[in-house]
């Protein structure tokens, strides 16, 4: 948004923001770090096999650039960083510590949560989108497994001291819970 821009613009130029109160933010000193998904598209194919990004994808990444942001705000950034696509075992890396934290929640609650590599690799594998990152991971577990985990615990399917175990069965996503080793609950992800 162009207001945005201008605000952004101000702490770039000035090192300093205002606000319509007039208190200012001081800004010196200050690293800025600001990402985007522009250009992502010809990152994906961009990739040579050691890992490295060809010349002609970060050229057109340059360009989209341009073509999106005006140029007094290009000229305010000290350096373009272009990284990577992530690779499958780097977002089931993912996948693993935000089940962890789902994890850490759930013991709050006395209740764990075990999850099978195949469930983490089909996890990975539907959350995961290439344009937008990592990014969509984290509400694919919301809705998939947080969603199913919190309807059990409110219906009092999980009882304290219970394990909630995340498999796949035809290629969907299992969970069922466990209560002093027997299965007392199991649900299908759709």
């Amino acid at each position: 948004h162009t207001d945005v821009f201008n605000i952004l613009l101000q702490v770039l130029d000035d090192g300093r923001i205002t606000d319509s109160q007039g208190r200012t933010v001081d800004f010196k000193n200050t690293v800025i770090i600001m990402t985007s998904n522009i250009g992502s598209p010809l990152l994906l194919e961009g990739v040579n096999d050691d890992g490295s990004i060809k010349e002609s994808a970060r050229i057109g990444v340059e360009q989209e650039l341009r073509s999106h942001f005006r140029p007094e705000f290009l000229n305010r950034v000290d350096e373009t960083v272009l990284f990577k696509p992530l690779q499958l075992e780097e977002i089931e890396q993912i996948v693993g510590l935000l089940i962890a934290d789902i994890g850490e929640r759930l013991a709050e609650q006395n209740v764990s949560i075990r999850v099978s590599d195949e469930a983490v690799a089909l996890m990975a594998k539907e959350g995961y989108d290439p344009v937008y990152g990592a990014r969509p991971l984290k509400r694919y577990l919301q809705r998939t497994l947080e969603t199913q985990v919190a309807r059990a615990l409110i219906a009092d399917e999980v009882l304290e001291g219970g394990e909630v175990v995340v498999s796949v069965s035809d290629g969907k996503l299992f969970i069922s819970v466990n209560d002093s080793g027997d299965v007392v609950e199991q649900a299908r992800v759709h």
